[in-house]
């Protein structure tokens, strides 16, 4: 071989020395005979001692084996069976053994060859390999990964395979049924009783190639009492246990006939009952795991079974069936309660298809209802928090604990669907048994004693989404629990979980409060105070804040009585935060802040108070931010460290959020202008507009006044029309690609909902706007720069949609009284965005406006002179130009989408100039494309047709032309 080029196998050699090797490989791949230099090498032993490049030889003679090994010569099969072979010989030899990611490579040729060849061309395959098992244990170790390799050729169900290769392998397993399966079952045995206890390793992996083989091989040969007495043996063995387990377990999983499953599983069952070992009694996680595993398996096999003997309606075998099942669920809440979760875990499955099982029934037997409680048990057992969790810094261990839990919680909610009266019961019990002593019992019984209150609602079903139905055992229950949970006070428990699951179910069973009133007084305190808002547990405030929000709104017609006393608890949760006061140690963060300023609005807007004291009361929670803001810009502006003129900025920006959420509280039934608030949000415009007077941290400042515009449009009429005349002056003033972009949108609010009442000031903008968006799309930037390419893409779709608004929302006049010229520009762009580089979204927003346009000014007479000839010189070419790119693709929703409405826009002038279009169609325009006549007759009649027709007409038309 070349010595040079094998150089760049070492991971270390320079880089040319690589692409050399790499090329030297794909020459030997490549060449007719590189497989065989490769081949002789390795008998030949001489990289002995070279481990990168015996790899690199096995991999050529894999790709040999892979494309043209089928079809090869017989002197050449010849040759690769009498290399594997002697391959074989040499790694039975300990002084000439590889290690094993190359004696892998090794069994996973002997597979390849295996698909080609057996039955027909290399029948004695595995009797070639049988008789070499006398070489000793690395011969075993090296025939089991062999074997192992064909269960992922051949046999494997996750492995997709072609119907070629299905058939191929159908072949392989009929052939080796009838040949040689019992004799391979045979070598299992002997490598089982001759290796238990010098080779535990190649042991485990005989035990493995069993479960693998064990789907497809006849049963009786591996359920047999010869090797269920090994089975037994290894089950005591600490090294083999685990395998052995996992065997069985392929075992009892082999598909077969119902009654025959039953009875395997039965019998496994009493043998491994018997010696002891179905319900061990070690603290050993993994072992119990896999027994845990088994008895999952056994327990799932078993329903199945009776689910087809009931519906093959065989009563005698599916009771009988039904026995095992619940002997088998004795067993699942054994390992289900364990005390190692993953042990638990692993049965859950069972437990849960059991209970789904008996939702089949109409009533429960007795020993059925025994175990439906003790499940129950087990899980109120399970769910609780242990010793070990940390609450204050969640880590894997916590978040596996949490999935657990779910897995627990499905089978709670299936309890519920199965026997909701009896769910009911045993948790109020519970509940009222923890809550009668919470301050005595640890926090984990008392938070569960909560979270089954407040999984009771998605547990058991409610009545039309109604828990509270009067006269009901569910509503009475569940009020009882409710009452007892706030008469308790269990809310100054001081564990912040204990915290956490109250306020939840508080919110959970909001309805509750709205119907007994009288408990409200108490929970508003335990949510304002050091129990909940001002907790000393930073996860406990910020999930009540979002928590308090969603109370407030659900029960703030009983809150009359208590807002101002509310707002005075709120008060120094509203502070700004800011580099001044400490900006790293909040009470809140700005987020956090968010709920409690639109809290506050709500209740101000909400209340019953004139409106006057409503203007007066969100004078007080504007007032702040007023005040806080002209001081935050004065010191962005003479502030000279950057991290503190950031800290600014942000502050600024958040303060502006926070306005702008308080404008949440209103709504159509309570406006700002009924609440006598505009005049409030107007002077904050005013003062927020102070901050574009500044080019520091300029997009932030925009940003946020941007938000606020866009609410105050939503909450104001034509109040807020004599400020945007400025706001966009000051916004626009100097606005690079990305705040364009970003600006567009609030334009599209203002058309949107004012329509026709601010045409004058949109006629006046129009054109300067315009201006500007074209200036920074046609700004220098560097041919490479892919973030300022997105960017004007992006500001190219926001103009298009601008212009879409705008004739969507009947204001073509805006662009009719423009100077021609500007008109020209404005419809050129149009066009052009229809053609260029696909982009349907941008496309069809372009034909989209086109149509508009045509359906305004397409007709004879048009007081719009040209615009008759722009649609034949420009809007009908592009019809033609967009859909035959290369690169629009037929095959995409959105691009036909774009392609439907360039059908829309010629149906439109057909509309609007009838046989004036046609003709000049089938006359002038498509005779210059060299389209046929008979072509062109073709498309007028599809053009003349409904648009149904025309529109899949254009789909063919076009796929015809690219092809």
């Amino acid at each position: 071989m070349d010595e040079v080029a094998l150089l760049g196998l070492d991971p270390s050699s320079d880089p040319s020395n690589q692409a050399q090797t790499l090329q030297y490989f794909e020459a030997l791949k490549s060449s007719p005979d590189g497989w065989q230099l490769c081949a002789k090498c390795l008998m030949a032993r001489t990289y002995q001692g070279n481990d990168l490049v015996k790899f690199f030889c096995y991999q050529v003679v894999e790709n040999y084996l892979k494309t043209r090994y089928a079809s090869c010569s017989q002197s050449e099969h010849q040759a690769v069976r009498e290399f594997l072979l002697t391959v074989f010989q040499f790694q039975s030899q300990e002084d000439l053994k590889n290690k094993n990611y190359i004696r892998n490579k090794i069994a996973q040729l002997f597979s390849l060859a295996l698909i080609v060849d057996y039955p027909h061309r290399w029948p004695t395959f595995f009797s070639d390999l049988l008789q070499m098992l006398n070489l000793g244990k690395l011969a075993i170790d090296l025939y089991l990964k062999i074997l192992q390799q064909m269960d992922g050729e051949v046999v494997d169900r996750e492995v997709v395979h072609t119907c070629e290769e299905t058939n191929r392998n159908t072949l392989i397993k009929d052939a080796m049924r009838q040949k040689c399966v019992p004799e391979l079952v045979n070598s299992w045995y002997q490598i089982l009783t001759s290796y238990d206890t010098s080779e535990p390793e190649l042991v485990c992996l005989c035990l493995e190639i069993i479960g693998m083989y064990v789907s497809w091989i006849d049963i009786n040969l591996v359920a047999n009492e010869r090797f269920v007495s090994v089975f037994l043996h290894f089950l005591k063995q600490e090294l083999l246990r685990e395998s052995a387990c996992d065997c069985i377990y392929e075992i009892v999983n082999k598909g077969m006939d119902p009654v025959a499953k039953t009875k395997l599983i039965e019998s496994f069952t009493s043998v491994l009952d018997t010696a002891g070992v179905i319900n061990p009694h070690e603290d050993e996680g993994d072992y119990l795991s896999k027994v845990s595993k088994l008895v999952n398996g056994m327990g799932l096999q078993l329903i199945g079974s009776w689910q087809k003997l009931s519906k093959g309606g065989d009563a005698v075998s599916a009771n009988e069936t039904m026995s095992a099942i619940e002997h088998k669920v004795a067993l699942g809440l054994r390992f289900l309660g364990d005390e190692d979760d993953d042990v638990s875990n692993v049965v859950t499955q069972f437990i849960h298809d059991y209970i789904t099982m008996l939702k089949q029934f109409s009533t429960l037997s007795d020993k059925q209802s025994s175990y439906i409680k003790d499940i129950l048990c087990v899980i109120f057992a399970k769910m609780k928090y242990d010793e070990s969790y940390n609450f204050d810094s969640e880590g894997e261990d916590e978040a596996m604990f949490q999935e657990y839990r779910k897995e627990l919680k499905v089978i709670f909610n299936n309890l519920g669907q199965l026997a909701p009266d009896l769910l009911m019961l045993t948790v109020q019990s519970l509940f009222s048994n923890t809550l009668q002593s919470w301050k005595t019992v640890n926090f984990q019984d008392v938070e569960m004693a909560l979270s089954m209150l407040y999984l009771l609602a998605e547990a058991t079903p409610a009545t039309n989404g109604q828990h509270f139905v009067k006269g009901t055992t569910k509503s009475t229950i569940l009020q009882q629990m409710l009452q007892m949970m706030i008469s308790s006070r269990v809310s100054d428990h001081p564990h912040s979980a204990v915290s956490l699951q109250y306020f939840e179910t508080v919110v959970r069973y909001e309805k509750f409060f709205v119907q007994e009133s009288g408990h409200i007084p108490e929970v508003l305190m335990s949510f304002l105070d050091k129990r909940g808002l001002h907790h000393a547990s930073d996860q406990v405030r910020s999930r009540v804040a979002y928590l308090f929000s969603r109370f407030v709104k659900a029960v703030r017609q009983h809150l009359q009585p208590y807002i101002e006393e509310i707002l005075v608890h709120l008060d120094d949760l509203l502070v700004l935060n800011s580099p001044d006061n400490g900006i790293h140690h909040l009470t809140l963060t700005s987020d956090e802040q968010m709920f409690i300023y639109e809290t506050a609005s709500i209740l101000i807007v909400s209340s019953h108070f004139p409106p006057q004291k409503k203007n007066e009361l969100m004078k007080q929670l504007l007032s702040p931010i007023a005040t806080k803001f002209g001081s935050f810009l004065s010191r962005l502006s003479s502030e000279m460290d950057e991290q503190k003129q950031q800290a600014y900025a942000h502050c600024l920006q958040q303060a502006m959020a926070f306005a702008s959420r308080t404008s949440k509280g209103f709504s159509n039934q309570q406006t700002m202008k009924s609440c006598d608030c505009i005049a409030v949000y107007t002077e904050m415009l005013q003062i927020f507009l102070g901050a574009l007077n500044t080019n520091i941290y300029r997009q932030a400042l925009q940003a946020g006044i941007r938000q606020f515009i866009h609410r105050m449009v939503v909450c104001m009429e034509d109040d807020i029309l004599p400020f945007i005349p400025v706001a966009m002056e000051k916004l626009l003033k100097h606005a690079d690609v990305r705040e364009l972009h970003d600006f567009l949108p609030l334009m599209n609010q203002l058309i949107q909902k004012f329509k026709k009442r601010i045409l004058p000031f949109l006629k006046d903008v129009f054109m300067p706007l315009v201006t500007i968006i074209f200036q920074a799309l046609n700004s220098a930037a560097e041919e490479n720069d892919q973030v300022v390419r997105v960017e004007k893409q992006m500001l190219q779709r926001s103009y298009f949609l601008f212009l879409t608004n705008i004739v969507n929302n009947n204001m073509t006049e805006v662009l009719a009284t423009l100077e021609p010229a500007n008109l020209h520009e404005v419809m050129c762009t149009v066009v052009s965005g229809t053609t260029g580089d696909p982009d349907p979204v941008r496309q069809k927003n372009c034909f989209l406006i086109l149509k508009k346009l045509i359906d305004a000014w397409g007709h004879k007479g048009s007081v719009m002179a040209g615009f008759g000839e722009f649609m034949y010189q420009r809007i009908v070419p592009a019809c033609f130009e967009a859909p035959g790119h290369p690169k629009f693709d037929l095959t995409d929703g959105q691009t036909i989408l774009a392609l439907n409405e360039s059908a829309n826009v010629l149906k439109a002038i057909s509309a609007n100039r009838g046989e004036e279009l046609t003709s000049y169609m089938r006359t002038i325009y498509l005779p210059s494309l060299d389209l046929p006549p008979e072509t062109s007759d073709e498309y007028c009649d599809a053009l003349n047709s409904d648009i149904k027709k025309f529109r899949n007409y254009l789909k063919e038309f076009f796929a015809r032309a690219k092809s």
